[in-house]
């Protein structure tokens, strides 16, 4: 659903009374218009049905994800069947990637290389760690951050935007927030936040020292890589005119600086935008009276999913 549908609209209209009449009417299909568009948005990233076919996952009485049949399968011997699903003995535990890197090439993932923390939620004690690209596999919370780079001009909110190395694995070449990653094992959300800014951006910790935790968006998705089960930790920062971001690591191609008021049509363009980034973009419109949302309902849309 593109912008440019509002835009085309065109009606005919005698005497300043009937154009009044007009262009409220305009306003409020583009407002309609924009709201259908931002729930469809939200709904694509929640679009799991649990269980469904999948078996409940738990280490020892916490539940940590959801498996399908077929490594419910494999995991036989690791984890035992239980009257909720599978349970993983919790002195088992350490064997966890082990037996992850070893199920990787018969179930399609992507060993990484870099450890998650495993809770049954997000605030929860570490019960395991486990490599971040069987995350979806086992259906396993993933939490990660995401910033916010913004700064004010005379015409209004302008919001630093990356785009993504075309050799990404995931989502390569689209748009996404400055900096972006996943919270590894033993890390704090703070402490990634600074990790990835120096490494995507060049951003120096000093200039983060006003970076704030503005919001949690928790989705549930199936995706062509499993079930993803996240949780993002989004900042915001406002960064003063003279700062540009420079990619450091290869993971990101290049910046731009666009209008606040622009983000909408990038989001109604046909999946420019990486998935999730979609969610953190609405948020930052909302909360900076951007994107109108008269009744609340887009607001109201975005919090609908605890974050498990």
């Amino acid at each position: 659903m593109a912008i440019s549908t509002v835009r085309a609209i065109t009606t005919t209209w005698h005497g300043s009374a009937g154009l009044q009449m007009g262009e409220q009417n305009e306003a409020r299909h583009t407002s309609q218009l924009t709201t259908a568009l931002c729930l469809d948005l939200i709904a694509r990233c929640r679009n799991a049905r649990l269980p469904g076919e999948r078996i409940r996952l738990s280490i020892g009485a916490d539940h940590i994800g959801y498996v399908k049949p077929a490594l419910a399968a494999a995991l036989q011997g690791f984890a035992t069947e239980t009257d909720t699903g599978l349970s993983i003995d919790p002195r088992n535990t350490p064997r966890f990637n082990e037996i992850a890197a070893a199920l990787a090439p018969t179930f399609g993932f992507r060993i990484r290389r870099e450890d998650f923390d495993v809770r049954s939620r997000p605030e929860g004690p570490v019960l395991a760690i486990l490599d971040r690209g069987a995350l979806p596999a086992f259906g396993v919370i993933g939490l990660g951050v995401h910033l916010n780079g913004y700064c004010r001009r005379p015409d209004g909110i302008h919001l630093w935007i990356a785009k993504r190395s075309a050799t990404k694995k995931l989502d390569p070449g689209k748009y996404d927030n400055i900096v972006g990653g996943g919270i590894s094992a033993g890390m704090t959300p703070r402490e990634t936040l600074l990790k990835e800014a120096a490494e995507e951006a060049a951003i120096p910790e000093a200039t983060l020292a006003h970076a704030n935790e503005v919001s949690r968006i928790a989705y549930m998705m199936d995706r062509a890589e499993g079930l993803r089960r996240d949780l993002l930790v989004c900042y915001d920062v406002e960064l003063p005119e003279s700062f540009i971001p420079t990619p450091a690591d290869g993971e990101v191609e290049s910046f731009q600086l666009r209008p606040a008021a622009e983000i909408l049509e990038l989001l109604a363009a046909d999946d420019l935008v990486k998935f999730n980034v979609n969610l953190v973009l609405i948020d930052f419109l909302l909360r900076h009276e951007i994107l109108p949302d008269p009744g609340g309902t887009i607001a109201t849309a975005l919090a609908a999913q605890e974050p498990f």
